[in-house]
């Protein structure tokens, strides 16, 4: 599977989230303490978003995050609010640059650690899915890039959430009528620039590993001696895979079925999620 990564918040330098944590992310592609697999090294990507420009910039290699030099000099020299970093570990598709994420599509960027189980059966039902007018684009192979558009075909613009319920319940629908018990395994990352949304999800009800940070005002209370917390604004959050570094209180389950959006919408940061629609009121 993968690791990956949500920034969102005061803008900081890419280095300080990718680098500077022990363990960080960089790390986490070579000695992944909760992934599927132990060692992330199938490419990786990185995307972000500048305040004047409304798409984001990609930049997406197939070699291991832990050695690349370009990537080091890249998160040392730029500053974002809003950035995904990915670290990739093929579930059978090439490695190769089209499949690294994260995706992109206009103001949209996209990332996902999990499959679709039987892919590479359902995949032409799936691709046939998709708007003709948004078909052209898509450049991979990968289940991923296949959902992210998918997603786009359902809505992505007008209703985030529904539009990721609609594409992971046709996965399923298919997935079942070729005798695949449990097609979807995922989570999800999306923006649009203004917000993010992160989704949680499988089939089996037993989804990767996802967490959030906690408010930096809690998070000041609990360690008032950490000065770089005083620098964050109060509605800065990371998602991650697996936690980064070690201070005390940081890292929240995502709950399993779930979704958030970055920054809270009506005070809400979390909500129930299912494939068949939106149930319950925000549980965060």
């Amino acid at each position: 599977m993968c690791r990956w990564l949500v920034y969102s918040g005061t803008p900081v330098l890419l280095s300080d989230v990718l680098y500077r944590p022990v363990p960080s992310l960089i790390d986490q592609s070579l000695r992944s303490r909760m992934g599927v697999e132990t060692t992330n090294g199938d490419g990786f990507g990185i995307g972000w978003y500048t305040d004047d420009i409304d798409t984001p910039a990609i930049v997406r290699d197939t070699g291991p995050a832990w050695n690349n030099r370009n990537l080091r000099e890249i998160s040392d020299h730029v500053r974002s609010p809003l950035f995904f970093a990915h670290i990739r570990a093929s579930t059978g598709t090439a490695v190769q640059q089209t499949n690294c994420h994260p995706f992109r599509h206009g103001r949209w960027m996209w990332m996902h650690n999990g499959l679709i189980a039987g892919f590479d059966r359902l995949r032409r039902d799936l691709l046939l899915t998709v708007d003709p007018e948004l078909f052209p684009h898509i450049e991979g192979t990968t289940d991923s890039e296949t959902m992210f558009y998918l997603a786009l075909t359902f809505g992505l613009d007008e209703d985030p959430p529904g539009a990721v319920a609609r594409m992971a319940g046709l996965v399923e629908r298919l997935g079942h009528q070729i005798g695949v018990e449990f097609p979807v395994q995922m989570t999800i990352a999306a923006s649009n620039g203004e917000r993010v949304w992160v989704f949680r999800y499988s089939s089996r009800r037993e989804s990767r590993t996802l967490f959030y940070s906690t408010c930096v005002e809690s998070l000041r209370a609990l360690h008032p001696d950490v000065a770089w917390l005083h620098r964050l604004s109060a509605d800065t959050r990371i998602v991650v895979s697996e936690p980064l570094g070690d201070l005390q209180g940081a890292w929240n389950e995502l709950p399993e079925s779930s979704y958030g959006v970055i920054p809270a919408q009506d005070g809400e940061m979390l909500a129930a999620f299912d494939v068949h629609g939106l149930t319950g009121p925000g549980i965060g």
